[in-house]
């Protein structure tokens, strides 16, 4: 179908302006080709029949990018609406928001545009405060149904905002909110810990013993000594796979900053305090660690990470159980995503790892850390640090391969994080949504970029890196497909697994590999 005739030249011209690829969308390609050519399209002009497509398929990546109007209701949406999908030719595209209005069309109600095109977006902002509040005071909610008393929404859609927006329940989300004010108590004070369950909002010591171990691997009281201690030992659930955190930890054999060694892993990380040495020893049921120097709690959630204790594993067998697709799983019930050691290496990595292969991704990153790491001891560095590589220039790195493309986003990456641009400590505490717009505004980060640094820095767990050949290789081989699904099938054959998606990813980048022993 064509595009639809305004009426006047301005509106001829905000058309073709829409065709356009936006400059400040061109800078923020992912440099996968599929999600580049079919999520910005900047080398693409945006037809009435692609704009209609996106519509149909939700696709908030083109929210901003266009609106919709429909002629039948007399209202525009943004492109990710969920309202009923109109026909297509009671549909009319506009550039603005503004453009839509002067048509005689009003907001919709449902998704919001006006909020959305002056950054605003009040429901997301109304969950945030509440997750906020619980982290604060999360003794003054006894449980999940006072922060569905507290929210003003109702329990399904309250659920459905946690999921979207959080990757989570309200309950999961006031545990860790408990867990964390624990652990601040237990560093901070010498609070008995019965007390400190109770501040925490705990019901009980031992539903407090209970939950404290099993996402941490060791006792309140053993986390508290953490304090004076450069060694602890970490529980690990029954049925972990070891095989496949050794599989992880050792995939780069050439590694600067981490080294696997029969049963002893060694890497070096950046803590407050400076570079520093962290060394586990690797056992069926337990893992010794020993920090160098610096602060052994935050070698605690390093570690914690690394092994992915406090994820729900088990949670995505079930799903995978209930759908028919336990094959996804078999082996690997308790398979766990391994987190990077900072959000900075994951940052790195991300844009290091961009539309290359892995072995040569590997050498780009070994020979970035040569450059800019800090050296431990013979073959180990801890990785760079953001003044490290911001201190650079693009002619720095096209000897070591890097082109200069890649050189520049990671240097000016490093440089807005250097300069206060972009708050990497901020972003743990943020909505996925949230840190998704907050990544997705960097140059150099695309879609595909973002969701591997939710998933793999960051522990959402409701993440797909669209445009990912593990992913789509993957799907083809459990659904015995005859090719690899495009990104709009990705999308919608991966939804199945919400709220799991993360873990449907990991579990499908292992699909075509052996069991590990």
């Amino acid at each position: 179908m064509p595009a639809p005739d305004f009426p006047g030249a301005r509106e001829r011209a905000d058309l073709r302006a829409i065709n356009e690829p936006a400059p400040s969308q061109l800078h923020r390609k992912n440099p996968d080709d599929a999600v580049k050519t079919l999520c910005y399209l900047a080398p693409m002009r945006m037809t009435h029949a692609t704009m209609y497509d996106r519509v149909l398929a939700s696709d908030a990546a083109f929210n901003g990018r266009f609106f919709f109007g429909v002629i039948s209701t007399g209202i525009y949406c943004l492109p990710a609406c969920k309202a009923r999908k109109p026909k297509p030719e009671n549909v009319r595209f506009f550039p603005t928001c503004e453009a839509a209005r002067a048509t005689g069309l009003r907001a919709c109600k449902k998704c919001h545009p006006d909020d959305f095109a002056r950054g605003a977006d009040p429901v997301l902002e109304s969950v945030e405060a509440l997750v906020a509040e619980i982290r604060a005071t999360p003794a003054a909610f006894p449980d999940a149904r006072a922060i569905i008393r507290r929210s003003g929404f109702g329990a399904t859609r309250l659920f459905e905002l946690f999921r979207q927006h959080y990757h989570t329940t309200p309950a999961d989300l006031l545990l860790r909110a408990r867990l964390a004010s624990a652990k601040t108590h237990l560093l901070a004070s010498n609070l008995p810990l019965a007390q400190v369950a109770g501040e925490a909002g705990f019901e009980s010591l031992s539903v407090f013993h209970e939950q404290f171990r099993s996402r941490n691997g060791l006792t309140p009281a053993a986390y508290s000594d953490l304090r004076s201690a450069s060694r602890f030992t970490l529980n690990l659930p029954r049925g972990y796979l070891l095989g496949y955190l050794r599989r992880a930890l050792g995939r780069d054999s050439h590694s600067l900053t981490e080294r696997l060694i029969s049963d002893v892993y060694t890497c070096g990380v950046q803590l407050s305090s400076g570079p520093a040495r962290l060394t586990l020893g690797l056992a069926p049921h337990a893992i010794e660690v020993t920090l160098s120097s610096g602060r052994a709690a935050e070698a605690h959630a390093i570690t914690v990470g690394l092994l992915g204790l406090d994820q729900d594993a088990a949670a995505f067998a079930r799903l995978s159980r209930k759908l028919g697709l336990a094959r996804l799983t078999t082996g690997r019930t308790e398979l766990r995503i391994t987190q990077t050691a900072s959000i900075f290496d994951g940052l790195l990595w991300a844009i290091i790892g961009q539309q290359i292969n892995l072995p040569f991704a590997f050498l780009l990153k070994r020979r970035l850390i040569e450059r800019t790491g800090t050296p431990l001891s013979e073959n180990l560095y801890a990785p760079p640090t953001p003044a490290a590589v911001a201190a650079l220039a693009p002619a720095d790195l096209l000897p070591l391969q890097f082109s200069r493309q890649k050189a520049d986003y990671v240097i000016q990456t490093s440089r807005l994080i250097t300069e206060g641009k972009l708050d990497l400590a901020a972003l743990p505490a943020m909505s996925a949504t949230r840190a998704e717009r907050t990544l997705l505004a960097v140059r150099g980060l695309g879609p595909w970029s973002v969701n591997y640094l939710l998933m793999r820095a960051l522990g959402f767990s409701d993440c797909v890196p669209l445009g990912d050949t593990g992913v789509t290789n993957g799907l083809k081989a459990l659904l015995r497909l005859e090719e690899r699904p495009d990104l709009d099938a990705t999308k919608r054959l991966m939804s199945v697994f919400s709220p799991y998606r993360s873990f449907a990813t990991a579990h499908l980048w292992q699909l075509p590999q052996p069991i590990p022993a």
